[in-house]
């Protein structure tokens, strides 16, 4: 039988996997053009996405880990802080996913299809750690 606490995580794992099927149904709107990717706001939407897909992961991460919910609008810094103490091969895919989803793809617009790869495949990495703890 779940606990209360699985059953929580497990929800932040569907969540987590919902968004990030629908960054990837966005990201090939943004349609790519050899190195790049031709219409920025579908990139933008889908980085955005994927990265919203992060937290929900890393949020059920911590919720199976008993790590307090932040008060208030939680930081990076929040995140980083708390995979420091779990595991640094999640932390280490945080590291690469933030600033290639959130800051660069979202904010900046940045379209090269191998760097936003790299964002997606990290992103993934740490889903895929949510669900082994499952």
């Amino acid at each position: 039988m779940k606990t209360d606490i699985n059953i929580k995580a497990q929800k932040s794992y569907d969540e987590a996997s919902r968004f990030m099927n629908n960054a990837r149904k966005e990201l090939q709107l943004a349609k790519k053009h050899g190195k790049l990717y031709e219409d920025v706001k579908h990139l933008q939407m889908a980085c955005g996405t994927a990265y919203l897909g992060v937290l929900k992961a890393v949020d059920g991460i911590f919720i199976l880990r008993n790590i307090p919910k932040s008060k208030g609008r939680p930081s990076i810094d929040y995140y980083k802080e708390g995979l420091s103490n779990l595991d640094k091969k999640t932390l280490t895919s945080l590291n690469i996913a933030y600033p290639i989803l959130h800051l660069y793809g979202y904010y900046d617009g940045f379209n090269e299809v191998k760097t936003i790869s790299i964002g997606f495949d990290e992103a993934e990495n740490i889903l895929k750690k949510l669900k082994q703890m499952l």
